[in-house]
C-alpha cells in the first residue's frame, strides 16, 4: 500500500469518528437531551414484612377482628376459608389457601384482611390473644383491651382499627363485588385523609362487610387520637380503634 493511500485511509477514518462523537453529543433541534428520572416522583419506601407477618386490627366497636396476612394481591391467592374456635379470652384463627392458588399469583406483597366475628364470651375489654395458623406458617397476636365495647347490633356504620403503627383497617358495607380499593393517602394534623374508589363493572345488591388495609406513609403514635377522613364512598370521619 503506498504511503500517499495509507494516509488517505487515516484521515477518512478520524473524520467518521468526529462525525460520530459530534453526533451523539448533540441533540436534534427542539429536543431535549434524556435524564434520569425525578426524585421527586419517585414512590414512596414500601414496608417489606416477613412471609409469616401477621396482625389483626379492632372494628364495629369490638364486635369483629380483621386479621391481616401479607401476600399476593391476585383474589385466588387469597385466603378462602377462615374458621374461628374460642375458649376464654383466646381465639384460635385457621386460615385456608384458595383451591386455585397454584395456578399464578401476581409477585405483589400486600397485606390482605379478613373479617372474623367476635366469639360469644370474648370481652373485648380485656386482652385478647389470636393464635393465627396459615397453610404452613403460624403466630400470636395480642389486641389490647378496648376501653369499652358496644354491647348492642351494630348498624352498619364504617369503622377502622390499628393492625401496624402505619398499618390500618377499614370495615365499610355495601355490594360484595365491588370492594373500595385506596386511590390515595394524604397525612393531616388530626389523622389521615384517605381517597377511596370502588371497583368498576357490575355491582351485585347485597349489603356486606369490606374490610380494606391502608398503609399510612408514616409510622405514628397508636395512643394519640387519630381519625380517618374519608373520602368517595363511604363519606365519613372515624376514630380509629386500638
Amino acid at each position: 500500500m503506498s504511503t500517499s493511500l495509507a494516509r488517505g485511509i487515516r484521515s477518512a477514518l478520524a473524520l467518521f469518528a468526529l462525525a460520530v462523537l459530534s453526533a451523539g453529543c448533540a441533540s436534534a433541534p427542539g429536543s431535549t437531551a434524556p435524564s434520569g428520572p425525578d426524585a421527586s416522583d419517585a414512590p414512596p419506601a414500601q414496608r417489606q414484612p416477613e412471609r409469616d407477618d401477621l396482625g389483626a386490627a379492632w372494628l364495629d366497636d369490638g364486635r369483629a377482628i380483621a386479621v391481616i396476612t401479607w401476600g399476593s394481591s391476585t383474589p385466588t391467592c387469597r385466603p378462602a376459608q377462615v374458621e374461628t374456635d374460642a375458649e376464654g379470652q383466646e381465639i384460635s384463627v385457621t386460615m385456608h389457601d384458595h383451591p386455585d392458588a397454584s395456578k399464578g399469583c401476581d409477585s405483589d406483597l400486600t397485606p390482605r384482611a379478613d373479617l372474623i366475628m367476635v366469639p360469644e364470651g370474648v370481652d373485648a375489654t380485656k386482652d385478647v390473644t389470636l393464635k393465627i395458623a396459615h397453610e404452613d406458617h403460624s403466630g400470636t397476636v395480642i389486641l389490647p383491651a378496648l376501653a369499652s365495647a358496644a354491647l348492642s347490633t351494630g348498624a352498619q356504620d364504617p369503622s377502622a382499627g390499628w393492625f401496624a403503627d402505619d398499618g390500618i383497617v377499614l370495615l365499610s358495607w355495601g355490594s360484595s363485588s365491588c370492594r373500595p380499593h385506596v386511590e390515595k393517602v394524604t397525612m393531616t394534623d388530626a389523622g389521615a385523609t384517605v381517597a377511596l374508589a370502588s371497583s368498576t363493572g357490575m355491582c351485585t345488591m347485597d349489603m356486606a362487610p369490606r374490610v380494606t388495609p391502608i398503609l399510612l406513609p408514616e409510622a405514628v403514635d397508636r395512643d394519640a387520637d387519630f381519625e380517618l377522613t374519608l373520602v368517595g364512598g363511604p363519606d365519613a370521619t372515624i376514630p380509629v380503634l386500638g
